[in-house]
């Protein structure tokens, strides 16, 4: 093994299965989330390994902004993945989600919630935020049809912004900003399958 290599919190997928399998998105939170960031659960593995070993889910922060205005319209900041980006098998998709992997070195000194800490590392490596937030765990994302899919397992945060001040930190998060729901729901078979499973949950056309 590397030592230098990036370790990734993954979860044994048996565990996820046990809990109760789902493909998809699923709302019920309480009973999943507790169990699988449990610390005798989740455990950290080389990057490289569990991208080809669905044996384990890598457990990904996926955080979608919102904004609502004074009349109510809301509008979601989506952006597209430049080939700069992580995760190649995602490259020119359409995305309403930003996050990443928690990394062992998300283990801080000061805070025993390595997930949120990692969350937060996401946050702020990929956007700027000019405006004051809400936060909220809403979600989990489980889709097993597809490559990435089938090693990752994404809970999704939706957080309501006050004013659309979100802006990428990333040079290969590109074509960003806030866009009306109408107008983004055009965009769904461009978008990578989270995102479209997302919008799709939370976001229902009338």
């Amino acid at each position: 093994m590397n030592l230098m290599e990036e370790q990734v919190l993954v979860v044994p997928t048996q565990i996820f299965r046990t809990l109760g399998y789902f493909q998809g998105f699923c709302t019920d939170i309480n009973r999943y989330r507790d169990v699988l960031l449990d610390a005798t659960n989740v455990q950290f593995r080389p990057r490289s390994e569990v991208e080809t070993d669905p044996g384990f889910k890598q457990l990904i922060p996926y955080m979608i902004f919102c904004h609502a205005d004074s009349s109510g319209n809301v509008s979601i900041f989506q952006y597209v993945r430049g080939k700069g980006m992580g995760e190649s098998r995602l490259h020119q998709k359409r995305s309403i989600g930003v996050g990443g992997h928690i990394s062992d070195e998300d283990q801080g000194q000061h805070s025993t919630d390595i997930y949120r800490e990692g969350m937060l590392r996401e946050l702020h490596e990929e956007v700027v935020l000019g405006t004051t937030f809400t936060e909220r765990c809403v979600g989990l994302i489980n889709d097993d049809s597809t490559e990435v899919g089938r090693v990752h397992l994404g809970i999704v945060h939706r957080l309501d912004v006050a004013e659309p001040k979100v802006v990428s930190n990333e040079s290969d998060l590109i074509e960003s900003g806030f866009m009306p729901l109408d107008e983004l729901r055009k965009h769904r078979e461009q978008m990578e399958s989270w995102s479209a499973i997302s919008l799709d949950a939370l976001f229902a056309a009338p």
